[in-house]
């Protein structure tokens, strides 16, 4: 895969939690320019973005003339965007979804519930074609599971969607974030990396990652993802970061063990 590098991108961040503030954070550091909103006062965004480097904006303004925008926020506040949000941007412009449903959290929401896939919904709500990307890895794995290019068992993130360039230009973000890319296939194959599946949350190298999306069971996801969930809701003490990523590697027994 030929990734577009060197090229300083304007970059459009809505979200600033542990997911959205890390890219930013990630993207500054590879020399883009970065914009951030979120749905809280502006005054607490602007302490926000100074910590992540990024420049405060609103969620009108921060879609406008960037080369991607990012949405990173729970797929419960998917539909509260504005319906005309991205009426006026270019065609040209890349919109990436990072986020994951989760009913606990998320709410019912019936057609993901009767199959359809999480980023097709979301491209269907915003009314704009997306890629699916930054979601099969754990905030932390964000934070500091990065390696330079050329590591051996770097890890690997998956992306899906319909637009070859796209899926390059998002893949060569990724690469400067520190990550290997696995070109997942088309948008109504995202299934493959939502919670549930083999890729999700397991932190795997190109050829694991390619394994764990070719092994997932798209009609068993949601118990296996329901069923983690209530395991560690059910625990007393917070599990630590190597404990998470073992346990959801242990539920299918193609991924590696941890060493």
């Amino acid at each position: 895969m030929t990734f577009f590098k060197n090229k300083r991108m304007k970059i459009g961040i809505i979200g600033t939690g542990a997911i959205g503030g890390t890219i930013a954070q990630k993207m500054v550091a590879a020399g883009h320019q970065v914009l951030v909103s979120n749905s809280g006062e502006f005054d607490k965004l602007e302490k926000r973005a100074k910590e992540l480097g990024a420049l405060p904006s609103t969620v009108g303004d921060v879609v406008k003339g960037v080369d991607v925008v990012i949405l990173s926020v729970p797929t419960i506040a998917i539909p509260s965007l504005s319906k005309s949000l991205f009426d006026e941007i270019a065609k040209e412009t890349i919109v990436v979804d990072t986020s994951n449903y989760y009913p606990f959290r998320d709410a019912d929401i019936e057609e993901i519930k009767n199959g359809k896939v999480e980023s097709v919904w979301v491209s269907e709500q915003i009314g704009r074609p997306v890629i699916k990307a930054f979601n099969n890895l754990l905030a932390q794995t964000l934070v500091s599971g990065g390696k330079p290019q050329g590591t051996p068992g770097r890890i690997a993130i998956a992306v899906s969607g319909d637009d070859p360039r796209a899926k390059e230009i998002i893949s060569g973000l990724i690469d400067e974030a520190g990550f290997d890319v696995v070109d997942a296939g088309n948008l109504e194959s995202s299934w493959r990396q939502q919670p549930g599946t083999p890729a999700y949350c397991t932190e795997l190298n190109v050829t694991e990652l390619k394994q764990a999306l070719k092994d997932g069971i798209r009609e068993v996801a949601p118990q296996i993802r329901d069923s983690v969930i209530k395991l560690f809701s059910e625990r007393t003490t917070q599990p630590s970061h190597e404990e998470i990523v073992e346990f959801n590697r242990s539920l299918f027994p193609k991924n590696p063990k941890m060493e």
